[in-house]
């Protein structure tokens, strides 16, 4: 009996104990967040902004001379009152970014834990929580910038603007600042962008549209992606039904109905693909900032008519007779800034920007990374490699030519572009260390370690396959490419300026030399000798398959350049591989560039400019080498290490 009174008395001890123990932790945790509260409160820009002002504005574009390339934004509407609005549109807005938006208290914890489930079952961010007051909030007063701090701090906001204004002044500002793509802020000036009208006059499905743009202006819009931006006005109509405001037969009445569009003007169309690509990165940098903005870009109008002259001559002179619908060109200097950028064939008909936009296998221009790889893993470009049948479980890679030359250099693998080389030198140095090589340069398209990878068989824009050539021009550095330099307001504050150096070293001295030898070779008596210039130059050729894709990248000492040549469709093209279209438009474009820059080596090479420099094997040698009468090949190499 005593000893089960010890041990009650013990239990109740503990219980004691552990209760007095959490109480104290409670008390803490009520003091410690207290305070948080008070720092975050205290260190809130002020909210009394004139906000009875707020409207749209706009935005004037300028290249680097100082000369205007567009002029985006309010130009083309002005602030309304919300009852001035066309009453689906408010209607459409709350159904898809806030339904419990006149109820909640400028934050929505239920909204917060379905949109957290979501994020958890998905593995990843599919859903924001964020009211419209919180996205107000954040528009008006807070960097787009996602760190914790910045969230506590937009949820104090949201309830001092939920306290000090009416849900329907809340619903007006934010419809009147917020960002709906193409340099259109505020609701007017969007309707007037997409639809050549008011906003007072917009139909449902209009308005659909318009509200649909606010998850993702630029992946949503019309002009560049309609079949998407279809698909995510049929979802907005769907949650308008959800929220009873609209009515079943009313979403399929305006489904069925659908919208013209307005047609683009700009004195020179050529210049909106990179005015738009602009345009949708200004919030990134100043926010919701208003009064007028004017940016100062890398934009160089010469060699903006060069590209244009370029890609139009090429496609005017083959593109019927073989089946090439589009094309695309964009030039950066060795630092990353984007002086050049052709989207399209034509910006009225297609505002598609397939510059950044379009994610396209680049076959064998990918090839630079798995050989910059394979000298990293201590191979060397005189080491002897054979080619002939491989596989690798069910996979056969082959040449285009549909031939085996037997044993070359690693060196002849790249100038020659053969695949079995590049699948061998990737099994060699590891297909997670090619990533890793194509990451550090600059591909942040999404990469699997596939033995295909080896022939570039992964999507890529070519924006960024371009920039990553840049490190091979400027001495090993990575860049990111911009187009930005400065970012002022009406009263011409500095709202933002560029500075910083980049990314550092990505490509180490000893394996630079090489890279660009082999890679010069490429242009002197490899795949790409059509884009041969009187000046040393280096590149890489590249063909999807079945002639779906056609790439030629290269660069000199002071500009990289990328060309694409395909169809909207994915169709196939008659026989254009990246040796013969890109590269022509590629030189014609570099002759132009370049002709007043001082003649220059690349980072590693002598001053030689890309003429033929190895011996030709001749007639009879290419001959027995394609018989299989070149040196007698390495001893079998079992399936999956080439």
């Amino acid at each position: 009996m005593g000893r089960r009174a010890k041990r009650a008395r013990k239990r109740g001890s503990l219980l004691s104990a552990f209760l007095r123990l959490s109480l104290l932790i409670f008390l803490w945790g009520i003091i410690l967040g207290a305070g948080i509260l008070g720092y975050f409160a205290l260190t809130l820009p002020n909210p009394r902004k004139p906000l009875a002002s707020a409207g749209g504005s706009s935005l004037t574009i300028l290249a680097a001379n100082g000369e205007r390339i567009a002029t985006l934004g309010s130009a083309f509407g002005r602030p309304l009152k919300l009852a001035e609005m066309s009453p689906d549109l408010p209607k459409a807005v709350i159904a898809t970014e806030d339904r419990r938006f006149y109820s909640n208290f400028g934050i929505d914890p239920l909204g917060i834990l379905r949109a957290a489930l979501a994020d958890l079952f998905a593995g990843r961010i599919v859903e924001g929580g964020s009211t419209i007051t919180q996205q107000l909030a954040k528009m008006l007063f807070l960097s787009p910038r996602q760190t914790l701090a910045r969230k506590i701090r937009e949820a104090l906001l949201a309830f001092w603007l939920d306290w000090h204004f009416s849900k329907n002044e809340i619903l007006e500002i934010y419809l009147n600042r917020a960002y709906f793509g193409a340099g259109a802020y505020g609701v007017d000036a969007a309707a007037h962008r997409y639809f050549g009208t008011s906003a007072r006059r917009l139909s449902l499905y209009e308005s659909a549209l318009i509200a649909g743009l606010l998850k993702a202006p630029a992946l949503y819009n019309p002009f560049r992606d309609p079949a998407l931006s279809a698909a995510r006005t049929r979802q907005v109509l769907a949650n308008m039904v959800a929220a009873s405001v609209i009515t079943p037969a009313q979403a399929a009445a305006a489904a069925r109905q659908g919208a013209p569009l307005a047609t683009s003007a700009a004195s020179r169309p050529g210049s909106r693909y990179f005015a738009d690509w602009i345009a949708d990165q200004i919030p990134l940098f100043v926010g919701a900032e208003r009064g007028g903005l004017w940016v100062r870009t890398t934009f160089d109008p010469v060699l903006q008519r060069e590209a244009e002259s370029a890609i139009d001559g090429i496609l005017a002179r083959d593109g019927q007779r073989l089946g090439v619908g589009e094309g695309a060109l964009v030039a950066v200097s060795p630092d990353g800034a984007l002086e050049a950028m052709v989207g399209g064939r034509d910006y009225r008909k297609s505002e598609f920007n397939r510059a950044t936009e379009a994610e396209r296998p680049p076959g064998s221009a990918f090839k630079p990374f798995v050989y910059l790889a394979g000298l990293e893993s201590g191979l060397a470009p005189a080491d002897h490699f054979f080619d002939g049948p491989i596989r690798i479980g069910d996979w056969r890679p082959r040449d285009y030519t549909r031939r085996y030359l037997g044993e070359v250099t690693m060196a002849e693998g790249l100038e020659q572009s053969i695949n079995t080389v590049s699948v061998q030198i990737a099994e060699k140095a590891g297909l997670e260390h090619v990533i890793a090589v194509a990451r550090r340069l600059g591909i942040d398209s999404p990469l699997s370690p596939h033995p295909s990878l080896a022939l570039g068989s992964e999507g890529v824009n070519l924006l960024e396959l371009t920039s990553a050539y840049a490190p091979f021009a400027n001495g090993g550095h990575g860049v990111v490419p911009y187009g930005i330099t400065e970012i002022r307001d009406a009263q011409g504050r500095v709202l933002y300026r560029r500075s910083g150096s980049g990314l550092g070293r990505v490509i180490d001295p000893e394996f630079l030399a090489p890279m660009n030898e082999m890679l010069s070779g490429v242009i002197a008596h490899g795949t790409g000798r059509r884009a041969a210039l009187p000046r040393p130059a280096a590149g890489k050729t590249g063909t999807s398959e079945d002639y779906r894709d056609a790439w030629f990248i290269g660069y000199t000492r002071g500009l990289v350049a990328g060309v694409w040549f395909g169809n909207d469709d994915d169709a196939p093209m008659r026989g254009v591989v990246g040796g013969t279209l890109p590269a022509e438009a590629w030189r014609r474009f570099m002759l132009a560039a370049t002709r007043g820059m001082p003649v220059r080596p690349l980072p590693g090479r002598p001053l030689v400019a890309a003429s033929p420099a190895r011996p030709s094997p001749g007639l009879l040698g290419s001959f027995l080498r394609y018989l299989g009468f070149a040196s007698a090949p390495p001893p079998p190499v079992a399936a999956g290490r080439y």
